[in-house]
């Protein structure tokens, strides 16, 4: 039965003073009564909690006003259903966009505590990996910024993404306990508990009118419990919310098998809930692994359908009106399996025919690809869909055989079409393909870039895209320019608000204004300045870290990224050393000092990435204490990458490493992070670097390679890259050194396996990119010895980034998917 709507009239408070002194107050009340010290003995750590249980208190009045403010006036929702959220430390986040940075430093100051002393304790949440987690961060705090009533859901994995620590320049994965001693920004939601099954049978039910109706009766069941964190919208526009489900045992002990003694195994349902949302990422190279992904990606999506439903009938009653009031998005396909969910809830718990709720669901859902790796296009065998979830794996034949009929009646598709977009790969072992389910059970599909949206129109989706031509779109990502600029590079925030007015922390657009600027020598000199200063601070990290000491006055190149072959980190160190070669054989030159900074994590069973980490390490050995090299060129790798780590990154880089192989990356956001900062772009025609180029001009980027086109015909080609190799004497001899142990010599094959990659096949391109991925180097180079021309296309990158900025992304996802109305600003 639907419920009786809420109605919210509860008085609005009235606001509380912003004052230094009435700050102070506060976060002494939350010290003394909530977290129970006395300001004599306080740690750090208790100061850290204290200060954010006062701002969040200042944060919590505009959530659930904006929580009343949707139900009054029916607006439409958009759930962001994401497997990730790399959302980082809040507390900066959450003063900045609210107007309390400087009350709370001042505050804080007046009972001798540093607030960026207390800023750097907070703990990085572990919720993702990187772009894609820190993509739906992005969003969700534009969403908010701009007034779009939004959810966010995913999991709060107890640990999360691993903690990367080096041995010996081996990458060690360890527990990463970001919620060891609690979260104060969430809040648990005992009321918004709700089970999600696995396992069992489904049993055919007659109705009195004949029409068969199935019920699965799980054998397995557990809880899906909800804790809240508020999202804040720049200058507070909004407080949106992250739900994120912790897994909890229906029973927490199996008191019969505890009274017979068998204490360890009492606890097994309590031990198979905890692991559900322990780790991100499980491996799944086993059986097992991969049970437990799946088991994660159906927990969250049930749990959170679930919740959207209930909130949809407490509101309007029928589920007919889903489409007009509730957008779910599905950030990549790790959420697809919600389309077979959302089918079950509505025509096995809420009775409506198949053609009805296969309406409903694509008008409700939309998917965002982000990727065309094959391996990344989540597949899943049959038998274990139809082990675990034997429901949805009736669904998922049925919507099958009717997006097959339609492509044979209508479309008159061949066997090989048919067979391409169909759901089951039937190609060797029987697999689900999860992006084929989440295309055909959304109304739009959108790529992440201008070149992948196309890449993805002409290769794994091509017959989809013919089936239904009006689907796929484009929606450039973009990054939040409030932590990406004005929260993590202050100085040159307040740099460009003394030459252009602080109008364009509303409207990033505006810093094209700054272009008018490019070429001043005295703002090049101050620009120059903030930097320094900001090199200054990653060189002070650098050496707490990793015990090198590096020079801030020479060119920072940096690649800071996720370990993986495409993205081509190897051809950057191959180039290094290269580079050491020709500095030993050619001291009397005039060299550009270079600091090259490497960081990301590989995943634990991708040993090529973990072996490239390693080379990186031992190439960075061998040159940073050669006396020889003069301190010309230095080699660091910084462990553990993170959000925090990439607040101190992206404002200090000269050079930004964008160099994957071209027609492979979705899009990239930390190009556009640096772009921000006023770094200039070595960079593939891949991914969103094209844009990037429209935008800021080929005087303004060092552009080189091949192009995703020709990468596509080498392949097809099989082209043997030998040929490559031996034409070019630079990376001929890279290699060598590298494969014969002159970078390990404690193990002389160490790399063998790995060069021998570039020689038999080469399939990223590495050595075919050499010799121009060189030369583009040398420009660089050149553009550096001559300041005033470095320092203009620094600005002129900074002047360009407006149009990345993820309130625009976000404003087209409204406007032409979600259909949602957004602030006039």
């Amino acid at each position: 039965m639907p419920q009786k709507p809420i109605v919210y009239d509860a008085p609005i408070p009235e606001p509380r003073a912003l004052t230094a002194a009435a700050l102070q107050s506060e976060i002494l009340e939350k010290l003394t009564y909530s977290v129970g010290k006395d300001p004599i003995v306080a740690r750090p750590h208790d100061w850290l909690k204290a200060t954010i249980l006062a701002v969040r208190d200042r944060i919590i009045d505009q959530w659930m006003e904006s929580s009343r403010e949707t139900w009054r006036t029916s607006k439409k929702r958009v759930y962001y259903l994401s497997l990730e959220f790399l959302i980082g430390r809040l507390m900066r986040d959450a003063m900045s966009n609210i107007g309390l940075m400087e009350p709370v430093r001042e505050a804080l100051k007046n009972l001798n505590v540093d607030l960026g002393d207390l800023i750097n304790l907070e703990p990085d949440a572990a919720l993702g990996n990187g772009g894609l987690g820190r993509l739906a961060a992005c969003f969700h705090e534009s969403m908010s910024s701009l007034k779009i009533p939004a959810y966010g859901y995913g999991i709060r994995y107890a640990n999360g993404m691993f903690r990367q620590e080096m041995s010996e320049g081996w990458q060690v994965e360890l527990p990463e306990d970001w919620l060891m001693h609690g979260n104060p920004w969430e809040f648990e939601r005992r009321e918004s508990s709700y089970e999600v099954g696995f396992g069992g049978h489904v049993e055919p039910i007659t109705e009195p009118d004949g029409l068969v109706r199935h019920e699965w009766r799980p054998s397995e069941h557990m809880l899906a419990v909800a804790f809240d964190t508020p999202i804040v919208g720049w200058r507070g526009a909004r407080v949106n919310t992250l739900r994120l489900w912790s897994a909890q045992s229906i029973d927490p002990i199996l008191l019969d098998k505890f009274n017979s003694g068998d204490h360890i195994g009492a606890l097994e349902e309590s031990a198979r809930a905890e692991a559900l949302t322990k780790i991100l990422y499980p491996a799944d190279s086993t059986p097992a692994g991969q049970e437990l992904r799946l088991r994660q990606e159906f927990f969250f999506s049930s749990a959170s359908l679930q919740d959207i439903v209930r909130r949809h009938l407490q509101q309007y009653g029928d589920m007919g009106s889903l489409p007009d009031k509730v957008a779910i998005h599905l950030n990549d396909t790790h959420p697809a399996i919600s389309i077979a969910e959302m089918m079950r809830i509505l025509m096995d718990l809420h009775g409506l025919r198949w053609a009805q709720a296969w309406k409903l669901t694509r008008g409700t859902f939309g998917y965002t690809n982000h990727t065309l790796l094959p391996e990344a296009l989540e597949s899943w065998p049959v038998g274990l869909l139809e082990r675990l979830l034997p429901r949805h794996m009736q669904i998922i034949y049925a919507i099958n055989a009717e997006v097959l009929t339609e492509a044979r009646s209508r479309a008159g598709f061949t066997d090989a079409q048919v067979a391409n977009v169909s759901l089951i790969d039937e190609h060797g072992s029987r697999r689900v393909r999860m992006g084929q389910l989440a295309f055909v059970g959304s109304h739009s599909i959108n790529g992440v870039s201008a070149l992948h949206t196309e890449l993805m129109k002409e290769t794994v989706f091509a017959d989809l895209n013919a089936l239904y031509p009006d689907r796929i779109n484009n929606k450039t990502n973009g990054v939040t320019p409030r932590r990406w600029l004005m929260q993590c590079n202050p100085g040159l925030t307040k740099l460009i608000s003394d030459r252009i007015g602080p109008q364009f922390m509303d409207n990033l657009e505006l810093l094209a204004n700054l272009d008018a600027h490019a070429d001043d020598p005295g703002f090049q000199q101050q620009f120059a300045a903030v930097k320094r200063a900001n090199k200054v601070a990653l060189a002070q990290v650098i050496k707490d870290r990793l015990n090198v000491t590096v020079s801030p006055d020479a060119m920072f190149d940096v690649q800071v990224k996720r370990i993986h072959e495409y993205k081509r980190q190897l051809l950057n160190v191959v180039q290094a050393v290269a580079q050491y070669s020709e500095l030993r054989a050619h001291p009397e030159r005039d060299w550009v000092p270079r600091v090259k900074v490497f960081a990301g994590k590989a995943a634990p069973g991708y040993w090529n990435a973990k072996l490239i980490i390693k080379l990186i390490n031992d190439v960075a050995k061998v040159i940073n204490n050669d006396p020889a090299v003069r301190g010309l060129l230095k080699v660091v790798f910084l462990p553990n990458y993170n959000v925090s780590l990439a607040e101190t990154i992206m404002p200090a880089a000269d050079l930004s490493e964008q160099i994957s192989t071209a027609g492979m990356e979705a899009s990239g956001t930390g190009n556009m992070k640096f772009m921000a900062n006023g770094a200039l772009t070595i960079g593939t025609l891949d991914g969103a670097n094209v844009e990037m180029l429209q935008a800021v001009g080929e005087d303004n980027m060092v552009i080189f390679g091949l192009k995703a086109d020709q990468v596509a015909q080498k392949r097809a080609r099989s082209e043997v890259p030998r040929a490559a190799i031996d034409n070019s004497p630079a990376l001929k001899d890279a290699l060598e050194s590298i494969a014969s142990g002159v970078f390990s010599p404690d193990d002389p094959n160490r790399y063998r396996d790995l060069i021998g990659g570039l020689y038999d096949h080469d399939w990223f391109m590495v050595a075919r990119d050499f010799d121009a991925y060189a030369a583009a180097q040398k420009r660089v180079d050149e553009a550096w010895r001559t300041p005033k021309k470095w320092y203009s296309m620094a600005i002129g990158n900074t002047a360009h980034v407006g149009w990345f900025s993820s309130d625009r992304t976000i404003r087209q996802y409204a406007e032409e998917i979600w259909k949602v109305p957004v602030d006039s600003q």
